[in-house]
């Protein structure tokens, strides 16, 4: 189920709105890019999701007995990658169309029965006329792990989603072409990829390249994605967008994901396992050189924070830990999902890394949104491109200073006591590990650099642990009159910071 519970996966069009004749990669982002300024220059029409009732209906049981036939993969027969296609029913109401450029050639893919097998419940759909059906997505393969075995790594399906994993890595989070008023009053419009160009690799090339036709009610948009398989499975985003009517809030570079539970949740939790989520926190590199960790949480009431910066040098939506004993579940290997970065190629200038956090109660639906909000609204009639890297990983990233490893946070009483304080009173502990805190002495005079925007914050303290690797600082927090407290917390050594900055928020209201 974890593949098909994107939040606007029924929205595509079949068909371009112009013929494209080109004939190398280059000439043909022209003209998709022609295509889309085109597009915004038109009325928006809603997507035809008109289908038969046979596939529109099913269930995820029965989606799931549609299977595709290994020898129709397109390009099976030679090379390093393959792609496979993904049938239309259950969420995913009307096909896109999907075209390839081999030999200096476009050619559509049209629609073939052929190539899916229906399985068990799905085998009455052999008797319907499926001859009018496009594709609902693709997926791409490569051999990744092992030499003689193409293994999926990439998946383009529902609305403007993709997902990628690495080597050795399981899918979790999902990336998307665009955002626009995410978490708004008024609603969440959904850009969709409505048609797509496969560029056929080279005989033994280790990259290849999508081009995708973007559309929604407020913007248009031509895409290039140059995609690099391996270890840290990397795609190089070109986005040439045009703006139909005015952008309330345009979210470039959107990561989504889940947190339904984790070390810092308080609520109680029927769950044998200790960790439930996707990702655990947003990590952001400023222009400045900070690194700031903020810790995810699964709030009662939808969250929107910001982080501000011109011109950041990335951020992502990490998964810590990575082994297995931190989340105990043999099914889902929680451990193995990936962690995503998002780099700019280019100046994006003023703005913000906005996360979104909405309640939810299953592990099942993405609840956890970060992307990049211009401080500059996209009007009507302008248009503007964004270049960026993003790419998977596990270990962690390059990063120069120390990592937060760990954040809990208690009541600050303890059991028997003879005047305990108020239940309101939060005790927390960040333990810090790496950088310049590796081989450290203990009688080192480190100390914590703490700020909360509301409350009053006690019994501050730093101190190695038994392990001498790892670095703790403590410190107890008296809400005030319910207010939220932003916190932000460094360690520092004769004024210099040793670590990234813990940021969490802490809300009373919630406990």
């Amino acid at each position: 189920m974890r593949l098909l519970r994107r939040l606007a996966l029924a929205m595509f069009v079949l068909g371009s709105s112009t013929p494209v004749l080109a004939t190398t990669p280059a000439a043909l982002f022209d003209q998709v890019t022609e295509q889309a300024r085109d597009l915004a220059n038109e009325e928006w029409q809603a997507p035809n999701t008109d289908m038969p009732s046979e596939l529109s209906d099913m269930d995820y049981d029965q989606y799931r007995q549609i299977r595709y036939r290994d020898d129709q993969a397109l390009w099976g027969d030679s090379g390093l990658f393959q792609v496979e296609l993904f049938h239309p029913g259950f969420l995913y109401h009307q096909p896109v169309a999907i075209n390839v450029l081999e030999n200096e050639a476009v050619r559509e893919i049209a629609f073939d029965s052929q190539r899916f097998r229906y399985d068990d419940d799905a085998a009455p759909l052999e008797k319907l006329d499926l001859s009018d059906l496009g594709y609902a997505g693709f997926r791409l393969h490569f051999p990744l792990n092992e030499t003689d075995y193409r293994d999926e790594f990439a998946v383009f399906l529902g609305a403007s989603y993709f997902r990628l994993v690495g080597r050795n890595q399981g899918y979790g989070l999902s990336a998307r072409g665009l955002a626009i008023d995410t978490a708004a009053p008024e609603g969440e419009e959904f850009p969709y990829f409505r048609e797509f160009w496969l560029v056929r690799p080279a005989e033994n090339a280790n990259h290849m390249t999508v081009f995708a036709l973007l559309d929604s009610e407020s913007v248009t948009g031509a895409y290039r994605f140059d995609i690099t398989p391996g270890k840290r499975t990397e795609i190089v985003t070109e986005a040439r967008l045009f703006a139909r009517q005015d952008v309330g809030k345009l979210g470039i570079a959107p990561l989504t994901s889940m947190f339904m539970h984790g070390e810092m949740q308080r609520r109680d939790t029927d769950d044998y396992r200790p960790r439930v989520h996707d990702s655990s926190g947003l990590l952001m590199a400023t222009s400045r050189g900070e690194w700031t960790w903020r810790v995810l949480s699964n709030p009662q009431r939808l969250q929107l924070s910001s982080l501000q910066d011109t011109s950041p040098k990335g951020f992502g939506l990490v998964q810590r830990p990575n082994d297995f004993s931190a989340y105990m579940d043999m099914e889902a290997r929680y451990d193995q999902r990936p962690s995503q970065w998002v780099e700019p190629l280019d100046e994006w200038g003023e703005g913000r890394v906005e996360l979104v956090e909405i309640p939810t109660n299953n592990e099942f639906n993405d609840n956890i949104t970060a992307y990049w909000v211009p401080a500059t609204p996209l009007k009507a009639g302008e248009s503007r491109t964004f270049r960026y890297r993003t790419f998977t990983f596990g270990e962690p990233i390059n990063e120069p200073l120390a990592r937060v490893v760990r954040s809990r946070q208690g009541w600050g009483g303890f059991p028997g006591q003879s005047d305990p304080p108020a239940r309101s009173l939060r005790h927390f502990v960040v333990d810090f590990r790496g950088g310049e805190l590796d081989g450290l002495d203990p009688s080192q005079p480190v100390a914590m650099t703490l700020t909360s925007t509301s409350g009053e914050v006690l019994e501050q303290k730093v101190q190695q642990l038994p392990d001498g690797e790892t670095w703790r600082a403590s410190f107890e927090l008296q809400p005030e009159d319910g207010k939220p407290a932003d916190m932000r917390l460094t360690l520092d050594l004769h004024g210099q910071h040793l670590t990234e900055t813990w940021n969490a928020i802490w809300n009373p209201n919630e406990s």
